[in-house]
């Protein structure tokens, strides 16, 4: 049995003062009841939460999450020091076979023991995405969805795709979403032009979420006069529809974030970090996918500073971002990062401190800097 102690341990809405008592990777206990153990972890004086949960992240650390098995685990082990213990490596837009490749090696990196936090399956971003939104992504890559090549994938690789994000007005029958809901694999509506006809059909089908709001989603359009709702519009006239966001203050102004959050509340929003493989690196400029870019002011740009290129946010960014900059409680922000995309994802052992869920935590000083990681009852940071 070990334990860890704090007088700020974020339990629910309140700060709790005691401890938690774990053992076989497992939380056995929470309480302020002194009981004897085999080793004991005093983070006195700093906020102990649940591990977070990054739920779309290309990469960190210079390492891609579309590579090789043994970068995969290189890219989850940068962002395990910033608090994620729990990650769904996600690959952009690329040919079908690539994309194949990238969720291969995803199922060897979740098997593989070197990795101390949680590897779920892959997020597949792409390629039945909208041209119209492709954003960053390769434009030459995007398809229609084609059930030749996505139902030999899923049956060939069950559980190791979490989650895919496409653009519903492609998916005319709901043929795909209909695919992924019988699989339970996580239908995201993102990189999307759709309209609210669309995104019903879509949500009817089993798509509870939209990636990255704001980001390449639709939003009111006019059609001979008449006013169509877009993705944007639909993500808020639905409650029960979650959203996720780039929190790093850059892709989403802090005023935005705090009209999300009023909106759609902490229980319905996933804070992520969407990073390159940049984050966390020294470069400052460079080429990527044949696109120039330059990271300044803590984002990466397209070269001649048009639109941005990507996020290099970690999750401890988010947090910051979504406390101190959009004016949003601690434990709302971190139910952000921990609870919610664990809900997302059909994770019911993560994201809370609870008995018999996981024993990974995040500990984070006053400025809410991590100052050490656990992973499923292990000190890893």
């Amino acid at each position: 049995m070990k334990r860890i102690q704090s007088d700020r341990i974020v339990w629910n809405d309140r700060l709790f003062s005691g401890y938690i008592y774990f053992e076989n990777g497992k939380i056995v206990d929470i309480s302020n009841e002194d009981k004897p153990v085999a080793k004991s972890f005093d983070m006195t004086g700093y906020y102990v939460t649940p591990g977070f949960i990054d739920i779309h992240t290309h990469g960190g650390g210079g390492h891609n999450f579309s590579d090789t098995a043994d970068e995969i685990i290189k890219a989850a082990e940068f962002h395990l020091k910033h608090g994620t213990t729990t990650i769904a490596p996600t690959v952009s837009a690329a040919y079908f076979e690539t994309m194949q490749r990238a969720v291969e090696e995803t199922e060897k990196a979740m098997a593989d023991e070197r990795f101390a936090g949680t590897i779920l399956g892959a997020h597949l971003e792409g390629p039945y995405l909208s041209i119209a939104q492709a954003g960053a992504q390769g434009k030459g890559f995007i398809t229609d969805p084609i059930a030749k090549d996505y139902l030999p994938l899923i049956e060939a690789h069950k559980g190791a795709i979490s989650r895919w994000t496409y653009a519903p007005e492609n998916d005319k029958d709901a043929a795909f979403a209909k695919a992924l809901q019988e699989n339970g694999i996580v239908a995201s509506a993102g990189h999307t032009d759709a309209i609210y006809d669309d995104m019903k059909l879509a949500k009817e089908n089993g798509c509870n979420l939209i990636t990255h709001l704001y980001s390449c989603t639709s939003t009111v359009k006019r059609d001979h006069g008449f006013r169509r709702l877009g993705v944007i519009e639909s993500a808020y006239l639905w409650d029960d529809m979650y959203v996720e966001i780039i929190c790093d203050g850059k892709h989403l102004p802090p005023e935005l974030i705090q009209m999300i959050y009023r909106i759609k509340g902490a229980d319905k929003i996933a804070l992520i970090t969407d990073s390159l493989s940049l984050a966390g690196t020294d470069v400052k400029q460079g080429i990527m996918h044949s696109t120039e870019y330059i990271i300044e002011d803590g984002v990466c740009k397209l070269l001649d500073r048009s639109a941005f290129a990507g996020s290099i946010a970690t999750a401890d960014r988010l947090l910051q971002v979504a406390v101190k900059d959009a004016g949003i409680s601690l434990f709302d922000a971190v139910k952000m990062m921990t609870a919610t995309p664990a809900a997302i994802m059909g994770l019911d052992n993560k994201g809370v401190l609870a008995t018999d869920a996981d024993a990974d935590f995040a500990v984070l000083d006053d400025e809410l800097k991590i100052k050490a990681v656990f992973a499923k009852g292990q000190k890893a940071v």
